[in-house]
């Protein structure tokens, strides 16, 4: 088997973790990026190579550079870097952590997917993660769920851009699910407060969020374009 290859912005941890082993597992060779300290190097199923790369999507050379790393055209790109802060009401929201969201979860996601949109093979697909709280209304999160409306908007755009080069551009929006950075800040009852959002009950899983991104990056989806997908156990 011809191995592809795959970028995934934000692939250290959480969902952007589960996605990287999704791809390998699915026949990609995966770059994977992260902000800070370097990960350990993940382990690669079927023979699958793994590279980090260390970018701040805030930074448009820092994510030039990712792809000049690679070297190839790649075919497929997951833009699944961003940020959360904690949540509060409009009125008080500090200007700080909202330009935070707005430097990370808009400009740093237009640098990935516009070097996306000119980087990406004929025939590949761009991937882009946001949220369904863009759809539920939740008191404290309109700020965020606002940066991530605005992903949806640029994903939007360019599956009707690509189109003519064969490139599949969608959305996966999921619900809560059970990562590290959401739980960071959350007691027992705000946890029980987010699973009883889905009718099951319960969070995702960042597998089961990767395994509709790997879908999608394969020739399964191929009739799949300009969608938001929601993994969201019913949420809405």
């Amino acid at each position: 088997m011809t191995r592809k290859t795959a970028i995934v912005f934000g692939g250290s941890r959480g969902i952007g973790a589960a996605i990287v082993q999704a791809l390998t597992r699915d026949g990609f060779d995966v770059a994977l990026t992260y902000t800070s300290k370097a990960p350990a190097a993940p382990t690669a199923p079927n023979g699958a190579t793994i590279t980090l790369h260390k970018a701040d999507i805030r930074n448009a050379d820092d994510v030039a550079a990712v792809f000049a790393a690679v070297g190839r055209a790649p075919d497929c790109v997951v833009a699944n870097a961003g940020i959360n802060v904690p949540p509060g009401p409009i009125a008080q929201f500090p200007d700080d952590s909202f330009r935070d969201l707005v430097e990370v979860n808009i400009v740093g996601a237009f640098h990935v997917l516009r070097a996306a949109a000119a980087n990406v093979a004929d025939g590949g697909t761009i991937i882009g993660l946001t949220t369904s709280l863009v759809r539920v209304a939740v008191p404290g999160v309109g700020p965020y769920s606002a940066t991530k409306a605005a992903v949806e908007c640029l994903l939007r755009s360019m599956s009707k851009e690509l189109a003519g080069r064969g490139v599949r551009v969608n959305g996966v929006a999921p619900g809560p699910v059970d990562t590290d950075l959401f739980r960071s800040g959350k007691d027992e009852a705000a946890l029980q407060r987010s699973a009883s959002l889905s009718p099951f009950n319960r969070v995702g899983k960042p597998e089961e969020v990767a395994e509709v991104v790997s879908f999608l990056a394969s020739d399964r989806a191929s009739w799949v374009h300009g969608q938001i997908v929601q993994p969201n156990g019913g949420l809405v």
